[in-house]
């Protein structure tokens, strides 16, 4: 695909998605969505971290209004039905972890895109906003499902019913996102935290993965059991064979991933 509303680029096992409508405020249209789709599902493939990004002042201000004929002919069930769902699904079932960088403003169904991602870092001069109930609508693009797990049911609520800002440092208190990071330092905080992961057990990033976002729907006993047997398959790794022989050694361990 060639990319016409995002960049792409691989370097150093590190797939980096820059959504690319500064003008917009990197605002989501059809367009963008299947561009995002197919670049997070190639750097599955190409790289061992995936990370989101957004080019000039914000990160995403969720769904271009302006996107159509009129924001009154948008048919929203089929959008989120064929266009968001399966970009949130290649970004939730990548196999290899994913970093969403929010460097400003993330609103409406940008603020769940980046909540998507395994980890989020915010530079503290960003800001979380579900603001659907400004226009009469309810948080989509996976808002309802993560914002009372990462959150709580009274937090999530209030996000929804309100739709107010809710500031960086807030969303990291609250355990919305990973972290948020003073402006100067925040490049360097997510662009390091990256280059670990790239560098690490990427078969048991995957399985971490599958056993944390999974265990929501799992009785405790199930989840022992799927414990139990992703266990078993990272313990026939090289890496966990590596890992254990370099504590042993007192030395770095060097990972080969997939």
């Amino acid at each position: 695909m060639e990319y016409q509303t995002i960049t792409y680029a691989v370097a150093d096992d590190i797939a980096t998605i820059t959504l690319n409508r500064a003008d917009k405020m990197n605002a989501l249209t059809t367009q963008m969505r299947a561009e995002i789709t197919h670049a997070a599902t190639q750097g599955g493939k190409e790289a061992r971290v995936v990370v989101i990004t957004g080019a000039g002042k914000a990160f995403c201000s969720g769904q271009d209004l302006g996107d159509g004929p009129s924001a009154a002919s948008l048919d929203l069930e089929r959008t989120l039905r064929d266009e968001y769902a399966p970009m949130l699904r290649a970004i939730v079932n990548c196999p290899v972890p994913t970093i969403a960088a929010v460097n400003g403003p993330a609103a409406g169904a940008g603020a769940n895109l980046a909540l998507a991602c395994d980890v989020v870092f915010a530079a503290e001069s960003a800001y979380f906003m579900q603001a659907f109930t400004r226009i009469g609508l309810i948080p989509d693009a996976g808002g309802t499902y993560v914002l009372p797990r990462s959150m709580g049911t009274a937090k999530a609520m209030g996000a929804a019913l309100f739709a107010d800002k809710i500031s960086a440092r807030q969303a990291d208190d609250w355990g919305m996102i990973w972290s948020a990071v003073p402006d100067a330092d925040f490049a360097t905080r997510w662009k390091e935290s990256a280059a670990q992961l790239a560098k690490g057990p990427t078969a048991a990033y995957a399985a971490a993965k599958q056993a944390i976002r999974g265990g929501w729907d799992h009785s405790f006993e199930d989840q022992l059991t799927q414990e139990a047997e992703l266990q078993g398959q990272c313990g026939n790794t090289r890496d966990f064979k590596e890992g254990v022989l370099a504590f042993i050694e007192k030395r770095k361990p060097t990972f080969e991933g997939r």
